[in-house]
């Protein structure tokens, strides 16, 4: 082989690796994403922020944005790379989001929601910052259906999120996704301050009655009964309903335990590494580092701050004209961060009065947050799509 053919050999290697296009122009926006995904991993690790979200998906950030790396493109041939694969068969397909809320039934307790189904205000009310940041983010120069997608991020619903944005705006997915997740992460530091502000020490110190017990034939009736009327009033958002209120039946009736236990710990965790990594991955330098996706963070954290403002809000006009009054710091669960929302409320009502206890109370509103969430991302997908 002689002097010139192993040169060639040698730069003909070095242009396979990341080095070229590293200092290249625009080489800097791999460095920035890079420090993404460190610090999405410091917030997983250090913090101990949503660790099973935000360690995969700061990790997909993180190595994907490595120049040449056949992780998120497409092979010679056609087929998908990698977490490209997870990514559009999975999240594109809206398998992902699907299961989650299958795992997410099998485990969730509605008992609290049936016993006071008047907590299906708090959830419905919080959905204010859903709408109000829709309109904004149109006079921002988003069109209608970008707007719908990021709107629905106040709810801290991650599966829904995933789920409108896949469909009306595909481009923001990993921008709305990593919003959303990041807020309800932050649950403690965003709305704590706003519980207070909106509340008074007299409103802080009501205490509530404890729900009654519900019959068995109520549990097995309410998935079949809210799914039923979710179908017919919202239906494209049935994908997700459906699986939720399946799951919840799989848990209530008590006869697959076998199937209820695969879907709430071995499937869920499956899919939870494939959605935390295909979303991270989908934040590759030249997509995220525009201004749309920038954007999205101010935007979600103004929803964010809405909604919980409105389940709050919420409480307080319904005890205008209740007998039995509800302690307005649950407000902020209209949410669905499931369990951080309600662990909060719980948490600062104790701060006023340790005999008083919240958390039952504010997980039921909680779970009509995870009902409302769904509602109104479906009327946005059937208005928009």
């Amino acid at each position: 082989m002689s002097l010139n053919e192993i040169w060639d050999l040698l730069i003909g290697t070095l242009k396979t690796t990341g080095f070229p296009m590293l200092f290249a122009a625009g080489g800097w926006k791999y460095v920035i994403m890079w420090a993404f995904g460190c610090f999405f991993l410091y917030l997983a690790i250090v913090k101990d922020f949503e660790p099973l979200l935000l360690l995969p998906i700061g990790f997909g950030i993180f190595v994907v944005n490595f120049p040449n790396t056949p992780l998120f493109g497409f092979a010679e041939n056609g087929q998908p790379e990698l977490l490209m694969f997870f990514y559009k068969y999975g999240i594109l397909w809206e398998v992902i989001p699907c299961l989650i809320f299958l795992g997410l039934g099998a485990m969730t307790d509605f008992e609290p929601l049936i016993s006071n189904p008047k907590m299906l205000l708090i959830g419905a009310g919080a959905q204010l910052g859903v709408f109000v940041t829709f309109t904004g983010t149109i006079l921002a120069g988003f069109t209608i259906k970008e707007a719908a997608s990021v709107g629905i991020i106040g709810g801290a619903d991650g599966p829904t999120t995933i789920y409108i944005t896949a469909k009306l705006a595909p481009h923001l997915l990993s921008a709305n996704t990593l919003a959303a997740y990041s807020y309800m992460s932050l649950v403690p530091v965003i709305q704590a301050p706003i519980m207070r502000m909106m509340t008074s020490d007299k409103e802080r110190l009501i205490k509530m009655k404890i729900g009654r017990r519900c019959s068995h034939t109520e549990l097995v009736l309410f998935p079949l009964i809210c799914g039923g009327i979710i179908a017919l009033m919202v239906p494209a958002v049935m994908p997700l309903m459906g699986m939720l209120m399946f799951g919840n039946l799989m848990r209530v009736s008590g006869v697959v335990k076998r199937l209820t236990e695969t879907a709430s710990n071995q499937l869920m965790d499956i899919v939870t590494i494939f959605l935390g990594l295909s979303v991270g991955a989908s934040m590759q330098a030249h997509v995220f580092l525009t201004y749309k996706p920038m954007l999205v963070f101010g935007l979600g954290l103004v929803d964010f701050i809405v909604c919980t403002m409105g389940g709050i809000l919420t409480v307080k006009i319904i005890n205008i004209f209740a007998t039995n009054k509800i302690n307005p710091l649950i407000g902020n669960s209209g949410v669905s961060a499931i369990p951080m929302a309600p662990r909060l409320s719980q948490l600062i009502g104790q701060q006023y009065d340790k005999k008083n206890f919240l958390l039952m109370h504010a997980m039921a509103a909680c779970l009509a947050g995870s009902i409302g969430s769904p509602a109104a991302a479906g009327m946005l997908i059937s208005m928009f799509e």
